[in-house]
């Protein structure tokens, strides 16, 4: 599946570095060429001699061989690679990646690299958990990074959590899956929607949500990478997108998304609606401050236009339409009758309850269900990885 590809695989120093023979071993069973880069730390974990063994390579640690000078190109290594798999990623290199610290050959290459980047973290999970790492694990999801969540077992320390490496077969599949997708959707119009939407109550103040939009821009970024036209209808996020096949319409309020929801659906293959939309909407906005008074303020409430349904009436037999559901409680039941209601050739659930789950999270653990009754229940991934298994889904339903 890989015949042809070149693979550039870093090692850190991190017990789970054993796994990385077994990374290789399957990389070069797929008929990938792998090149191996090791931290100074991470031979005191597994030896070069093992993995050269198995990539049928030199081992690259140093600037330089102090043999001979001969020099090891950071800039050559990320230029011949298709892809770069850091695995294992310690918290100590995911520091350095989302700092632009480059104090050794694979961090320096890391940042020369032009191919695409796949990061395994492996760490005890109090350090996976501390808001440190957390944080640089979100500057490296918005530099484009694809992070392979660790799983939950038991761990180094002899505590059980989440924080264990992603089994080699696992990962080797994320980069079969990744060439595999190449650019399958390319000539297609999709229209994605992302975000909260905020309904007025006076000038200051609203009714919202807490969605960040992530994963609506997760989809849209995906789509485009796989060749997509996309159209993005989004509400009031802090997130920018750079990519030229992305189309960017910002909105405030429900009305809004609707009416141009109804523009640009026609024109294209497929709609997925990722967006929070505010069910409902101030009766009578005010066009003055409310001042706070001593008695209770009640606010009546009206319907906000059904985005969903009204694009479900008017779909035609070519296109397809998508939505998602987030549940507390009968969640399947639930999803399964918005999947009916609307008109959707496919739904995605989110339960609420399950954790690494809802809004202003960087990871998503998804159902997807399809008119046909056909349910996938996929684990918990960083949300990119969803975008992936969601686009996935939207081209099978083109093909069928």
């Amino acid at each position: 599946m890989l015949k042809g590809k070149n693979i550039l695989l870093g090692v850190t120093g991190s017990i789970a570095a054993y796994k990385a023979a077994n990374i290789v071993r399957l990389l070069v069973k797929e008929k990938a060429e792998v090149k191996i880069i090791m931290t100074p730390l991470a031979k005191e974990f597994i030896t070069p001699l093992t993995l050269s063994t198995l990539s049928r390579n030199p081992i690259l640690i140093d600037f330089f061989n102090p043999e001979n000078g001969s020099w090891n190109s950071h800039i050559d290594l990320g230029m011949w690679a298709d892809l770069f798999l850091i695995a294992p990623a310690t918290a100590n290199s995911i520091a350095k990646m989302a700092n632009g610290i480059a104090d050794n050959l694979l961090l320096t290459s890391y940042l020369s690299a032009r191919c695409p980047v796949m990061v395994a973290p492996a760490m005890d999970l109090d350090m996976l958990g501390h808001p440190a790492t957390q944080k640089n694990l979100g500057v490296i999801r918005s530099f484009g990074n694809f992070i392979i969540e660790p799983s939950f077992g038991e761990l180094a320390s002899g505590l059980e959590g989440k924080g264990r490496m992603e089994e080699p077969e696992k990962i080797v599949n994320e980069i079969i899956k990744y060439f595999e997708s190449g650019k399958k959707l390319i000539g297609k119009k999709i229209l994605v929607t992302a975000g909260p939407t905020y309904e007025a109550i006076d000038p200051v103040r609203f009714i919202g949500n807490h969605s960040s939009g992530k994963m609506g821009y997760a989809i849209a970024e995906v789509l485009a990478e796989l060749g997509a036209n996309v159209e993005l209808i989004s509400g009031p996020v802090d997130i920018n997108i750079q990519n030229k096949n992305v189309n960017v319409s910002k909105v405030v309020s429900a009305h809004e998304m609707h009416q141009l929801c109804l523009n640009l659906f026609p024109s294209c293959a497929a709609a997925i609606l990722a967006a929070a939309v505010a069910d409902y909407t101030p009766l009578n906005p005010l066009n003055k401050k409310i001042k706070r008074t001593k008695g209770n303020l009640i606010i009546e409430l009206k319907p906000n236009p059904d985005i969903a349904a009204d694009l479900g009436k008017i779909k035609k037999q070519h296109q397809l339409l998508a939505g998602f559901a987030l549940e507390t409680d009968n969640a399947i039941q639930n999803a399964k009758l918005k999947l009916e209601n609307k008109n959707f050739d496919f739904i995605v659930l989110n339960e609420l309850s399950n954790p690494g789950v809802g809004f202003n999270t960087d990871t998503n653990e998804v159902t997807i269900i399809d008119k046909n009754n056909n349910i996938q229940t996929f684990e918990l991934k960083d949300k990119k990885a969803v975008a992936f298994d969601i686009a996935d889904k939207l081209h099978s339903c083109f093909k069928s």
